[in-house]
């Protein structure tokens, strides 16, 4: 595995130092490499993931829950270093998009971003939606389920005229977002363990009850919802790669940061709030359904409390500003390459402030459309947070998996960060995880319910794959660009 400083290979095949091939960037260099780190962790965002699945987490699995952090970060770290390469050798905009396209093809890479851009889309509403509750608790008024779509909605309007400020207001409002919530979750934990702690450290081994008289282990892996939600965000830092100077060493280190910075902080952020709620039983039986609040006014008082939400918002607004970011350069990207109906409207970029303004407004309004279409659906948060994390593990893994496949057809990464010999194994070990992640996400838990709720997560992703290949095969967009596509492979090796 080696970080060096030579300089990015030209673009061509096996390159990709360059946008495409008919044209340069059209970015500016304005992202440092602690800002492209921040917007990773702000988007991974060690607060947003657990304040919002915290306590359905704590309820359905007890407190072993907190060794889902392990277990995802494990596996999404694989994940990152599998990225690392890629955007080592291909520092294009949009992420897993272009990775694709360089790796595999114009077929396979039509469907990754599709999937990638709506999975994007509705992390941007879970985002914003979990928001909600701790909105209103700011503000004084009641959290029922029309005010936290209006909130939801709102915080969606403010993070998009963040971002068409520009890089430069996204690098600050990413470097802003991380030290409040960074500094935020270090002093209320140490708060928390110091004056309001009622267990030990022993509580991580028991379910208390959870598991009935059956195996832990079915429990547990439901619970893991909040280890699985925790650990994407760092590709982030990819999708802005033609902002960056220097993306082969910058990025694929911020990427690992992301992941051993944020998961740290995730994980000690969820302990002190295990150790601090007092009956656990209350929780798993539904009697106390807002464990984080009660905690926080308890222990810190209702003015100090009001205070920790300030923060709180300020790093899901951050969070949902750094998705919007993503997602943005990921609808520009396809457009550039004239992928998608509108592409000459969708790639429309502001020479100004350096903005793709048309795709920016795109991850605008349909989350917040998403956002009132949850009226309609109860337990809306979870379904909404499970499909956004099946559909950006889909997309990942397709990227993984391309990665393989072009390994084994004789890819040699050659950018500024390789894994070397390790490359194969750790490929084929982040797919293997991602493969399991994908079926416990998509795993139907609940036989009481109808079965077309009891699948929906699945459904979901279905309609999304199914709506893809109709359009994809209906319009032959993939096929209209004239980009660099499947040149990582050895031409002797292409099929």
């Amino acid at each position: 595995m080696t970080d060096s400083a030579s300089p990015a290979p030209a673009d061509g095949p096996g390159g990709g130092g360059g946008a495409t091939a008919e044209h340069g960037s059209e970015f500016r260099k304005e992202m440092g490499p602690w800002a492209n780190f921040a917007l990773g962790f702000t988007y991974l965002s060690p607060v947003v993931s657990t304040y919002t699945l915290f306590a359905t987490a704590l309820a359905t699995g007890g407190p072993p829950m907190i060794w889902a952090f392990l277990l995802a970060g494990a596996g999404q770290f694989l994940v990152a270093l599998v990225f690392g390469e890629i955007v080592a050798q291909f520092p294009i905009a949009g992420g897993v998009y272009p990775w694709a396209r360089r790796l595999w093809g114009i077929r396979w890479a039509w469907m990754t971003g599709w999937v990638y851009m709506w999975a994007l889309l509705v992390t941007i509403t879970a985002v914003a939606y979990g928001a909600g509750p701790y909105i209103a608790i700011l503000f004084g008024f009641e959290p029922t389920v029309h005010t936290t779509v209006l909130c939801t909605v709102a915080l969606i309007v403010i993070a998009a005229l963040i971002n068409y400020a520009g890089t430069r207001a996204l690098s600050k409002a990413a470097v802003i977002g991380f030290t409040a919530e960074l500094v935020g979750a270090l002093v209320v934990g140490v708060w928390l363990l110091s004056t309001h702690r009622f267990h030990g450290l022993g509580v991580v081994v028991d379910n208390f009850g959870t598991a009935g008289d059956g195996s832990y282990v079915p429990v547990f892996l439901a619970a893991a919802i909040i280890g699985f939600y925790q650990y994407y965000g760092f590709e982030a830092c990819g999708d802005l790669a033609e902002e960056v100077a220097r993306p082969g060493v910058v990025i694929p280190r911020a990427m690992r940061r992301t992941v051993y910075v944020g998961g740290a902080a995730a994980t000690f952020t969820c302990l002190t709030l295990l150790l601090a709620v007092s009956d656990y039983k209350a929780v798993i039986a539904g009697k106390d359904t807002d464990p984080v609040v009660r905690v926080l006014f308890d222990a810190l008082g209702e003015v100090g409390a009001r205070m920790v939400m300030g923060v709180v918002l300020i790093s899901f607004l951050s969070c949902t500003v750094s998705l919007q970011a993503a997602a943005g350069r990921l609808i520009y990207s396809y457009a550039r390459d004239k992928m998608i109906a509108g592409h000459r409207l969708l790639r429309s970029f502001s020479y100004a402030r350096a903005v793709p303004h048309h795709a920016l407004l795109v991850a605008a309004v349909i989350p917040a459309v998403i956002a009132f279409g949850s009226l309609i659906s109860e337990d809306a948060l979870t379904k909404i947070v499970s499909f956004a994390i099946l559909g950006i593990y889909g997309a990942f893994q397709m990227v993984v998996l391309a990665a393989l496949r072009a390994r084994l057809k004789g890819w040699r990464a050659n950018g500024e960060f390789t894994l070397g010999r390790w490359g194969l194994l750790v490929n084929a070990a982040a797919l293997a995880y991602g493969i399991f992640a994908i079926v416990n996400i998509s795993w139907a838990r609940n036989p009481d319910q109808p079965w077309y709720d009891n699948w929906i997560v699945l459904l979901c992703g279905g309609v999304v794959v199914g709506a893809g290949l109709l359009y994809m095969f209906a319009t032959h967009h993939y096929g209209r660009g004239d980009a660099p596509a499947g040149d990582a492979i050895p031409e002797r090796s292409r099929v």
